[in-house]
């Protein structure tokens, strides 16, 4: 059993979630959201709440039982507040600027690197070495954090690079004389 894929998924006031075979709807004020899952499960709604259940339980239902209500919670979660993602640019002339839907970065390359940002997203650069990624979907908004992060990873000598807001960067020692 998933405890996880048992725990059902209260439907807040404002939002509305219709099913049609495989496909699951939810509907906002700012839109529609899509989820298609598996056809091994069950979905069902019901006062309020969405469960799912398994047509059979083997490996493959166990696998995805849970991570199908975790997407659909986290569907249902952006649709009341806006997920969030912080970076921050850490060394010599190290900066970012948002030009439009573009995201300019200067991350000790010979080049600035354009970034263009996808539908759906929001970045803010409240000042040059802080970028903030925001929108509704939770796997979106970390992609993209993860594609930016990507273009500089820090390092552990002197910890430059781009690094999430809270990450800790395990430093090690440089050479010995």
């Amino acid at each position: 059993m998933s405890r996880t894929g048992n725990t059902p998924i209260e439907i807040p006031e404002g939002i509305e979630v219709t099913l049609k075979e495989t496909n699951i709807i939810v509907k906002d004020k700012s839109g529609e959201k899509q989820f298609e899952f598996s056809k091994d499960l069950i979905v069902s709604i019901e006062n309020k709440q969405i469960l799912i259940k398994p047509k059979e339980i083997n490996k493959k239902t166990k696998m995805i039982w849970g991570t199908t209500r975790s997407l659909l919670n986290n569907i249902i979660l952006g649709c009341i507040n806006e997920f969030k993602k912080v970076l921050k640019l850490v060394g010599t002339g190290y900066k970012a600027q948002l030009q439009g839907k573009i995201l300019k970065i200067s991350a000790g390359y010979s080049h600035d690197i354009d970034y263009e940002i996808p539908e759906g997203i929001n970045v803010k650069c409240a000042d040059a070495n802080t970028i903030e990624i925001s929108g509704s979907n939770k796997t979106q908004v970390g992609q993209v954090a993860a594609d930016i992060r990507s273009f500089r990873k820090p390092e552990p000598y002197k910890g430059k690079g781009i690094k999430y807001e809270n990450e800790y960067i395990f430093r090690k020692e440089g050479k010995k004389k």
